[in-house]
């Protein structure tokens, strides 16, 4: 029976096209046909290697990586709690350990769902949740707090949770020295749905409430647009002194945010965020890869690529909120610090709210079928302090995780940018390039004037390619355009492609210096082209424009695919 302090309506979003609550379930039921594991670079070995090889060699390890897809050999990623080791994290940081809590011999359950007659929990949105549901809230994450630290369910472990899988804490099984990272790549949002799942099943249990849910803030709606109140309370539980005092409420949110607060109205800052959601969620977004990010397998090096939502509005919300006074913008201005406020717990309620509403915004909207992606498993400790092995698959229905969300509408689902009018500026520059200055490059399209039908079937697709951060402590960010005109209306302007944001996160990297990444950034740009007009065009100017730490960015070049 739901609580009388909890919400009762639940996600419908009538204007989406299909149903959300059955899409999950659907998904679990397809399969995919088999193809032989592509060949890598495998830089533990410093050569190529085909991963069935490298699985075989494996022994026993091979066998928690095989795939139960038959006729093929999957390489999901595995972790093992066993060996962990301190990633190279500030020296500023007041605890330098991202290591789990971990006894040998802990023995590993596998995750299963909840029954089926469990409680049905509603995520309520934070701006609406009422006094009785604060008060369940506040008490439950209380008692987390007052869990000694060495219990897994404690606070400070739920911290470290999120600091050993963003921070090089564990290496790929069988990859000794190449770190598990789940962001910048598919695993971006299974992993933190699972994070916050586990999360919330613990409060539920140390307040006795097994219908209690995490709120979400409500960011990509007008109402939402400001930190939440109830954590803005200084003596309450859910308050982390370590926060940007200028964006305190009623502070208005850029969920394009370049480190530096824009200054306009109020109304065309919200107006500007709800045709970012637009463009991340919806123009941007068509294809799985787009929205959900790339491939990662066993025996790939980290950061193969983010998708859309994750790079534009995730890494601005985290630098956003985490305070400039301290010397590495903790706590959410910094991966390793991330999970200590509560506040990140709610950004990615409404994170894992958004891959359900994208799921349902069209037919093509699908997940991954790939074995890689769907057996890839976790380690969690849940509500009873078991250790557990969830993998993806568990965790694309969340009818059956026995959870949903508030309904408060999509009010970003029209907000389609518009053409700024002027000239598009020439290209002058070539790459690759440092971006500490905009470097403007000329790129040649392979096809044009594709039919209506082909661009429903395969979205070009603007790569950025060869992008090396040489030092990812400090919060970089770059927008890319498309023809941009001089003086032009900024990023919620139709040439905008989009941006890549990266929040600090630093890594190990075999006692090298730390810090340093290697990725690609794709932009769908099928629907940019024909709101500009340049469908047409053999030739468009790509406009990279640094926002920040532009000077520790290069990148090798631009291109053209396309992605079915």
């Amino acid at each position: 029976m739901e609580s009388a302090a909890m919400p009762r309506s639940v996600v419908t979003y009538p204007r989406v096209p299909c149903s959300l609550q059955t899409l999950g379930c659907n998904l679990l039921l397809r399969t995919s046909k088999a193809t032989k594991p592509p060949r890598l670079s495998c830089r533990a070995t410093g050569g190529r290697v085909d991963r069935r090889d490298v699985l075989l060699g494996l022994g026993g390890a091979a066998a928690g990586l095989a795939t139960t897809h038959p006729g093929a050999l999957a390489a999901p990623i595995q972790a093992d709690l066993q060996n962990c080791q301190t990633p190279d994290i500030p020296a500023t940081a007041a605890d330098p350990s991202c290591c789990m809590t971990y006894r040998a011999g802990t023995s590993i359950a596998d995750f299963q769902l909840p029954p089926a007659s469990s409680p049905l929990r509603v995520r309520p949105a934070a701006q609406l949740a009422d006094k009785e549901y604060l008060a369940k809230y506040e008490k439950a994450v209380a008692l987390m707090k007052k869990l000694p630290d060495d219990d897994p369910r404690s606070f400070v472990q739920q911290a470290r949770v999120h600091c050993a899988y963003c921070n090089g804490a564990y290496d790929q099984v069988g990859f000794p020295g190449l770190e598990i990272q789940v962001h910048n790549c598919w695993f971006f949002f299974p992993w933190h749905r699972l994070y916050t799942y586990f999360h919330e099943r613990i409060l539920g249990k140390l307040i006795g409430d097994d219908s209690f849910a995490l709120p979400f803030w409500n960011w990509d709606a007008p109402g939402g647009m400001t930190l939440p109140a109830i954590y803005a309370n200084k003596s309450s539980p859910l308050y982390d002194e370590r926060r940007s005092p200028a964006h305190q409420p009623p502070s208005l949110l850029d969920l394009d945010f370049s480190d530096t607060d824009p200054n306009m109205p109020r109304d065309q800052q919200t107006d500007q965020n709800l045709k970012f959601m637009y463009r991340q969620m919806v123009s941007s977004a068509k294809k799985r890869e787009l929205f959900l990010g790339q491939p990662y397998r066993t025996g790939d090096a980290p950061d193969p690529g983010a998708g859309s939502l994750e790079n534009v509005p995730h890494g601005p919300l985290h630098g956003w909120v985490g305070d400039p006074r301290q010397p590495n913008g903790e706590d959410m201005g910094n991966f390793y610090s991330a999970g200590r406020d509560p506040v990140f717990f709610a950004l990615h309620s409404n994170i894992d709210r958004l891959w359900h509403v994208w799921r349902g915004l069209s037919p093509s909207n699908t997940d991954f079928t790939d074995p890689d992606w769907l057996d890839a498993s976790f380690l969690f400790y849940d509500e009873e302090a078991r250790l557990v092995r969830a993998r993806v698959r568990d965790c694309l229905d969340t009818a059956a995780l026995r959870y949903t969300y508030q309904d408060v509408g999509l009010p970003w689902l029209n907000a389609k940018p518009t053409k700024t009018a002027g000239t598009p500026v020439p290209a002058t520059g070539a790459l690759p390039a440092k971006l500490d200055k905009t470097v403007r490059v000329a790129v040649t399209r392979p096809r044009v004037s594709r039919s209506q039908k082909q661009k429903a079937e395969e979205e070009e697709v603007l790569v950025v390619e060869g992008i090396k951060i040489a030092d990812h402590s400090r919060y970089v960010k770059f927008d890319v355009y498309v023809n941009q005109c001089e003086g032009g209306a900024g990023t919620a302007a139709a040439e905008c492609a989009g941006s890549m944001a990266l929040t600090p996160h630093v890594i190990r990297h075999n006692n090298k210096k730390a810090g340093s990444v290697k990725t690609v950034a794709r932009f769908g740009i099928t629907d940019l082209l024909d709101e500009i007009g340049a469908d047409g065009d053999k030739t468009i100017t790509v406009s990279l424009v640094p926002r920040c730490a532009g000077d520790v960015v290069t990148v090798g070049g631009v291109s053209i695919e396309y992605v079915k």
